[in-house]
This record gives C-alpha cells, sequence and structure tokens, in this order.
C-alpha cells in the first residue's frame, strides 16, 4: 500500500518510564477511510501509544506518519491533519456548549461568523442544539461526550483518535456515539479507536489490534481474530429426536471433531469452514434427517481477547 493511502504508519513505537516499558515496539499500518481500534485492557498501552501517534507524547524509538507527515519533524502538520478525544471532556464546564465551540474554532483560526457557523453546524450533528445555551457543568455524561467529540471535530480533521470515547455511558448514549463514528467514516474520515468494551471494537472496527503489556499480540479483522480461536459450531434442531446417530453420521465428513448430541432433539457440530454447510444440509436430507431450525454460532471476540491475553491486564500505564 502506498504511504499516501495509509493514514498511520507506525514502525517500532516505544515508550518507557524509568523502568516500565509501556509500548513495546509497536507497528501499526492504518489505512485511510476506516476504524481501526486498539482493543485491550486498562494498562495495556492503548493511550500511551495514541499520544505518540498524536504528538503529545514523543517516541523513545521507533516511527510513525500520519499521512506520510513524521509525528516528530512534522508536529505542526500532523497536528493540522487530526482530531483528539481523550478519556476526559476537554471543554470548558463554565461555559454554554456554543461558546465552547465557537473558541475552539477561533482558536484555530475560523472568523467570529465563521466560528459561529461551525458551532452551529456541529451542535445540530451531534443533537445538541436544543441545550447550546446551557452551561456545560449541567450537562450529562453522554452529552459532555457528544460536546467533546464535537470540539474535536471543528477543523474537519483527516484523522480522528478517539481514546475509550464510551467508557461510562449508558446504553442508549453508546448507540448514539457509534452512529456517529460510523458517518464520520462514511463522509471520508478515518478513526483510530480505543477501546476496553469487546462488543464496541466487533460492532466499528474494521480492524482489531489486540493490545497487551505494551505489545499487539494478534490483529485482523473481527471475523480473522475469531476465526483464530476456534471452529464455529452449527446448531441442528431435528424434526425426529430419533434421528440424532444418523444426523451425527450424516456429519462426520464435514467436520474435524465430532458431532455433538447435545440434549434430545439437538445435535451441535464444529465446523472450521461454513462453506460446506449446504453440502451438510443436502447430506442430511438425503439420510431423512428433517430439520426444525439450523443456527451458526461464531466464536464471540470475548473468546478472542481472552484467550490472547489471558484476560489479565497490566494497570501500571495506559
Amino acid at each position: 500500500m502506498t504511504e499516501a493511502a495509509l493514514a498511520i504508519d507506525a514502525e517500532g513505537l516505544t515508550k518507557t518510564y524509568g523502568r516500565f516499558c509501556a509500548v513495546d515496539g509497536v507497528d501499526l499500518c492504518v489505512p485511510a477511510g476506516r476504524v481501526y481500534s486498539l482493543l485491550g485492557t486498562n494498562g495495556a498501552g492503548k493511550t500511551t501509544t495514541v499520544r505518540m501517534l498524536s504528538t503529545l507524547t514523543r517516541p523513545d524509538s521507533g516511527t510513525a506518519r500520519i499521512f506520510g507527515h513524521d509525528v516528530v519533524r512534522r508536529g505542526g502538520t500532523v497536528r493540522s491533519l487530526i482530531g483528539v478525544t481523550g478519556q476526559y471532556a476537554s471543554v470548558d464546564e463554565d461555559l454554554t456548549a456554543a461558546e465552547n465551540l465557537t473558541i475552539f474554532a477561533r482558536l484555530v483560526g475560523a472568523s467570529g461568523r465563521q466560528a459561529r457557523d461551525r458551532a452551529e453546524e456541529l451542535l445540530v450533528a451531534f443533537g445538541l442544539s436544543d441545550v447550546a445555551g446551557r452551561p456545560v457543568r449541567q450537562f450529562s455524561g453522554g452529552m459532555r461526550r457528544r460536546l467533546d467529540l464535537s470540539a474535536s471535530l471543528v477543523t474537519a480533521p483527516r484523522l480522528l483518535f478517539l481514546d475509550e470515547p464510551t467508557t461510562g455511558l449508558d446504553p442508549r448514549t453508546r448507540l448514539q456515539m457509534w452512529n456517529i463514528v460510523r458517518a464520520m467514516v462514511a463522509d471520508g474520515s478515518t478513526v483510530l479507536l480505543t477501546t476496553q468494551y469487546l462488543d464496541e471494537a466487533d460492532q466499528l472496527a474494521d480492524h482489531i489490534a489486540v493490545m497487551d503489556r505494551g505489545r499487539i499480540v494478534a490483529d485482523g479483522t473481527p471475523d480473522e481474530l475469531k476465526t483464530r480461536v476456534g471452529d464455529s459450531c452449527v446448531l441442528l434442531r431435528l424434526s425426529d429426536p430419533g434421528l440424532e446417530s444418523t444426523a451425527t453420521d450424516a456429519c462426520r465428513p464435514f467436520t474435524r471433531q465430532p458431532a455433538v448430541i447435545d440434549e434430545p432433539g439437538r445435535v451441535t457440530v464444529p465446523m472450521a469452514d461454513l462453506e460446506h454447510l449446504p453440502e451438510l444440509l443436502i447430506a442430511l436430507r438425503d439420510r431423512g434427517v428433517g430439520l426444525q431450525s439450523v443456527n451458526v454460532v461464531r466464536p464471540t471476540l470475548d473468546e478472542v481477547f481472552f484467550a490472547l491475553t489471558g484476560g489479565a491486564g497490566n494497570e501500571a500505564a495506559a
């Protein structure tokens, strides 16, 4: 992939604090126009990685380029291309939502009229126009996060870093945030998302890197990572429970592990390759095995995460 097609190109990023290595030789290759997720527990190194990529922390070693620009040597250019939403709100609680956004726009060079227009546009987009004149200290947690995200978009950045943007939000507000992220990517933005929430990475990310103790221990699409853990399972509910043995025999050519009779009338079939599912169903039909239902169950991202990390995180640093 050409350098111009990459939003992030990092090699060997390392950051230590005293004797503690927070990030240990991280490589990242993020194509433009995607949602890329860094998934890990507290202390895995996600936030430190984001801080290096966004020019907030200088790497001890390694290189990183944002749209081809080195984060150390071309920091000013990089900052003009990115937006950052951290774990904590960066807005002023004593100002109104509109005032916060207007000030952010003025700080990046917009005229008074341009700043007000941009603030109004963002307030509408994030569903905050009804509370535009209310002091931020009166906002709920979800409203603050939406305002914080809108502030990071004042300059319409090509790359947005979202560092655990939905931590502590209720399910409805989390869903709203997910929809906002999807809309941004549909408009051409690139998003690097760090999260502890497995479902969030599964819902949003085109590609996931699992971090553990400062290192990337696995990466791939959600489906690729799930495949690494184990086979999918096909759950068969038989019309006639008396044909369980016939069903398991018919399944044998399509499985690496034997089909299992879970309960009367239900057979679980481990399958490494679901492309053979139609053939399996034809084989069952040919053996006279009728089916009430067929369900496919794939490994979950939870299973992937615990298999790769053991479920333990290093709490010393983020």
